[in-house]
C-alpha cells in the first residue's frame, strides 16, 4: 500500500496533476508513511522534470506543471515532516521572493521548486516582498543564501534595495545573494552588489549549490 501511495504520489507531479499530488500527499500522511520517504519520492519525481527540461527534452510548460503539483503538495508533507520530528539533511538554508512591486510567481516558483529538489531547505516569502521583509526572513530562517526575482525593468531596483538595507543591519556579509528574473542581467547583478546571477532555473540551482561550496 504505501508503495502505490508513494508511486501514484511521484506520477501526479510528473503528470502536472496538482490535485492529485494533493490528494496523495494525504494520503500518505494518513497511512503514516515516513514523510522524509514521501518528500524524496517528490524530490526524484521533480529532478527528473528539471534534469528534461535542462537537456531540451521537455519545455516551460513541463516544468510549471510539475512545480505547480510539488508546490501544493509539499506543505503537507512539510507538517508532517515537523509534527514527528523527523529531520531531513540540507545544503543549506534559502529565503526566496519575488520583490516589492512585482507580483509574477512563476520563475520564482520553479526556482524554489527545484532547489526544494535538489536538497536545499527553501522559505518563500512570496511576492512583492518588501526590503524589510526580505531582511526579517534571512534574520529570521538564519538564511545562507537569499535569492530575488524580478521580472520588470521598474522593479529591478528593489534588489539593490535589498542588499544596502542587509548592509544597514549588518548582516550583507552572512548571506549569498541570487538575483534573477526577466529585468536582470549578469551586468546588473555586478553592479548592485550580487554574489550570482543565473537567467534559468535548473541554472540557478548549480549556481545555489557552488555559493554553498557543494
Amino acid at each position: 500500500m504505501s508503495a502505490e501511495i508513494l508511486e501514484n504520489l511521484k506520477k501526479a507531479i510528473t503528470g502536472y496533476d496538482r490535485e492529485g499530488a494533493v490528494d496523495w500527499a494525504r494520503k500518505a500522511v494518513q497511512e503514516r508513511i515516513d514523510p522524509i520517504k514521501a518528500l524524496d519520492t517528490m524530490t526524484v519525481a521533480i529532478r527528473q522534470i528539471g534534469d528534461g527540461f535542462g537537456q531540451g527534452e521537455l519545455w516551460l510548460p513541463d516544468l510549471v506543471g510539475a512545480a505547480a503539483a510539488m508546490t501544493a503538495a509539499t506543505p503537507i508533507i512539510e507538517e508532517e515532516i515537523k509534527r514527528v520530528g523527523a529531520r531531513r539533511e540540507s545544503l543549506g538554508i534559502v529565503v526566496i521572493g519575488t520583490v516589492y512591486g512585482d507580483i509574477h510567481t512563476i520563475g520564482k516558483t520553479m526556482v524554489a521548486t527545484l532547489l526544494t529538489a535538489n536538497g536545499f531547505a527553501v522559505n518563500d516569502l512570496g511576492i512583492n516582498v518588501t526590503a524589510e521583509s526580505f531582511v526579517q526572513g534571512v534574520n529570521e530562517h538564519k538564511a545562507g543564501i537569499l535569492a530575488m526575482s524580478a521580472l520588470m525593468t521598474t522593479t529591478a531596483p528593489e534588489q539593490r534595495k535589498v542588499i544596502t538595507a542587509l548592509k544597514k543591519e549588518g548582516i550583507r556579509d552572512t548571506v549569498k545573494i541570487m538575483v534573477g528574473g526577466g529585468a536582470i542581467t549578469q551586468e546588473f547583478a555586478d553592479s548592485i552588489g550580487a554574489d550570482g546571477y543565473d537567467p534559468t532555473a535548473p541554472g540557478a540551482v548549480e549556481l545555489a549549490r557552488r555559493l554553498v561550496g557543494k
